[in-house]
């Protein structure tokens, strides 16, 4: 039924989804060690590791769940944490425009999910202007 979620185990394409995603929130998980508490800035340093923290816990969630449910985990963690951006978002002054913020946030992440090329297993630090490689 639709929406209903089956018990035949992940496709292919869903294997190489979650494959992605592990292999990606391991990558940003290593450069968060090696730029931990990069900032002068205390509250950025505090963000950045509520970041680090709830990729962990959710890599960990998926990956400790029988490995047939492992993708089915990770599409659910998404609206766990749409849930919990919404709560503290209404939690704000509307003067601060919280549904934007989250928004632009939200869309951030999503285009950073594209930021890994799958043919060689790294991202591109766009900030910088150049790639480091030719390709």
């Amino acid at each position: 039924m639709c929406g209903e979620l089956d018990d035949e185990g992940p496709t292919g394409l869903q294997e190489a989804h979650y494959s992605r995603f592990l292999h990606h929130a391991q990558m940003i998980l290593r450069k968060r060690e090696k730029t931990a508490a990069s900032s002068d800035d205390a509250v950025v340093n505090v963000i950045d590791q509520l970041f680090a923290d709830a990729l962990a816990r959710a890599t960990r969630d998926c990956e400790g769940v029988d490995p047939s449910r492992s993708y089915d985990m990770l599409s659910m963690q998404p609206l766990v944490f749409a849930r919990l951006a919404g709560l503290m978002a209404g939690h704000l002054s509307l003067g601060d425009d919280p549904l934007r913020r989250v928004m632009e946030a939200m869309m951030h992440g999503y285009a950073e999910a594209d930021s890994m090329e799958p043919d060689h297993g790294h991202d591109h630090d766009e900030s910088t202007g150049h790639f480091g490689h030719s390709h």
